[in-house]
């Protein structure tokens, strides 16, 4: 379509989970892979519009020999786009994947501390989640593991960590990348199936061939499933009228899309708050 943006989809995301006023630093962790280089060059892109200070955070993990390039290549993004870049160097960090992240979320605080930010934005992706939420289901969790990544939370005091892109496919992270022109890096530890996440990843490519929305409806029903154990009002009138469709036997046969399309346009279709109303599922289909 001439004159159409398709950018401006993933902008949109940034800046519905990226909400700070104007001149407040943000901090957005970048590891030189190409869903963080996105990341980077769409918050760049709004951070522009919007005047806000933009800060990219690099966590050298030091347990592999490339781990000095990925250094560099941060280090040439942040030059390409005129950014500040703070590095962090992990020591005497135990190479497991939780020890790991527990020191690279520390790290990334330190970072907006010094700076004075109270935001960082990280490129977990709808695929990150699947395998997040099938890694919890392995583990034999209940619903909150169910729930997978938020997609905000609180990472000390004051400080919060967003997931702007958790709806986002790498297919539209590669768009952005092809746009940008931007270096990135591919780490060769995504294909060690040492490690059980990379497992998992090689497991879903060929489900991921015979379901190609199978990572946008994984993270659709971790959001639903978070929002409804949080309590969102939103989210609680969605699950009533799913209890209500059910009851009626036809909750099979009608979409969650639907559902929520229903609440928006037919207050009617509110019928927890209605109970005498009659409900006639075939508008929702």
């Amino acid at each position: 379509m001439r004159g159409a943006k398709p950018e401006r989809a993933l902008d949109a995301l940034v800046i519905a989970a990226v909400t700070i006023e104007p001149g407040d630093p943000v901090v957005v962790a970048c590891s030189g892979g190409p869903d963080s280089v996105a990341l980077a060059s769409v918050s760049d892109r709004i951070a522009r519009e919007r005047e806000i200070p933009l800060i990219l955070a690099h966590v050298n993990h030091g347990v592999r020999e490339s781990a000095w390039q990925d250094e560099c290549v941060v280090l040439s993004i942040a030059a390409r786009l005129g950014r500040p870049v703070k590095i962090a160097a992990l020591d005497g960090v135990p190479p497991d994947e939780g020890s790991l992240r527990e020191a690279r979320y520390a790290a990334l605080a330190r970072i907006a501390r010094e700076n004075g930010a109270r935001t960082i934005a990280t490129a977990h992706t709808a695929e990150d989640q699947t395998e997040t939420v099938l890694l919890a289901l392995f583990r034999g969790t209940g619903p909150d593991g169910l729930g997978g990544m938020p997609a905000e939370r609180v990472l000390d005091g004051d400080l919060r960590l967003v997931r702007p892109l958790l709806r986002a496919g790498h297919d539209e992270l590669r768009a952005e990348l092809a746009r940008s022109g931007l270096p990135y890096v591919l780490d060769p530890s995504n294909e060690d199936a040492r490690y059980r996440r990379s497992a998992v990843r090689a497991a879903l490519v060929a489900l991921r061939q015979e379901f190609p929305g199978l990572d946008r409806a994984v993270a659709r029903c971790a959001e639903i499933l978070r929002a409804e154990r949080s309590g969102d009002p939103r989210a609680l009138e969605r699950r009533a009228l799913r209890d209500r469709l059910r009851d009626e036997g036809v909750l099979r046969d009608i979409p969650f899309e639907r559902i929520e399309a229903a609440l928006t346009a037919r207050p009617e279709a509110r019928v927890f708050l209605k109970p005498g109303l009659e409900l006639d599922a075939g508008d929702l289909r």
